[in-house]
């Protein structure tokens, strides 16, 4: 009984072997073929795969957080545009332009000085709690203060300043916070990591006008 079981093992292995190795293909006994070309198309191809220096990486990530942004200056007089455009003159192709401006003055409702920053942000807190927005100053020489609101003319802001005394503002005023300007400004549209670390070449041109966000 015993040599029956195992010649009967010994014929099933020779038989799966012969139909695994298409041996039996003539009685139509075969195993099926796996065939998927497009997982070729799928491989990575090793080479093409470059490591990056540390210093590559960095630029990479850099560029990635940092996008390029807008920048403008001005206006500027007439008279000091020259020694900018000679700065300027071996930046890349359309990374600048030079056009004529007249930015007009900006009135505004203002709420200042305060003695420090703390005593803005007390202001700030009690203006929210009655509804009433405001803005940062752009004229370094009002700070520490807070803007209730801006417009080009002195009367517009003067009406804003009799509608907000209505809602309980009582210690605002309405200033000039720049006056109408004439000149050349200058726009630098896209702004990149590699022009960033140019930007120090136009402070003296500039001559102290500084590089602010294009609105």
């Amino acid at each position: 009984m015993l040599r029956t079981v195992i010649l009967l093992l010994l014929l099933a292995n020779g038989a799966y072997y012969a139909w695994t190795q298409g041996m039996l293909q003539p009685v139509g006994l075969v195993p099926a073929q796996q065939s998927e070309p497009h997982r070729l198309g799928q491989q990575i191809r090793p080479e093409a795969i470059r490591v990056l220096s540390a210093d590559e990486a960095r630029r990479l990530e850099a560029a990635a957080a940092r996008p390029p942004e807008c920048l403008q200056a001005g206006p500027l007089e007439d008279a000091a545009t020259e020694p900018l455009r000679q700065t300027l003159a071996s930046w890349p192709t359309g990374s600048w332009r030079l056009e004529p401006v007249n930015d007009p003055g900006r009135w505004i409702v203002y709420m200042g000085k305060y003695p420090s920053p703390d005593n803005v942000a007390k202001k700030k807190a009690e203006l929210r709690q009655i509804g009433v927005t405001f803005e940062p100053v752009s004229n370094p020489e009002l700070e520490p203060g807070i803007s209730l609101g801006g417009y080009p003319s002195q009367a517009e802001a003067t009406q804003l300043l009799e509608r907000l005394a209505l809602r309980g503002v009582h210690t605002a005023k309405v200033l000039q916070e720049r006056p109408d300007a004439k000149g050349q400004q200058l726009t630098l549209p896209a702004v990149d990591d590699g022009l960033r670390a140019r930007l120090d070449e136009l402070r003296t041109p500039l001559a102290g006008k500084p590089l602010r966000p294009c609105r």
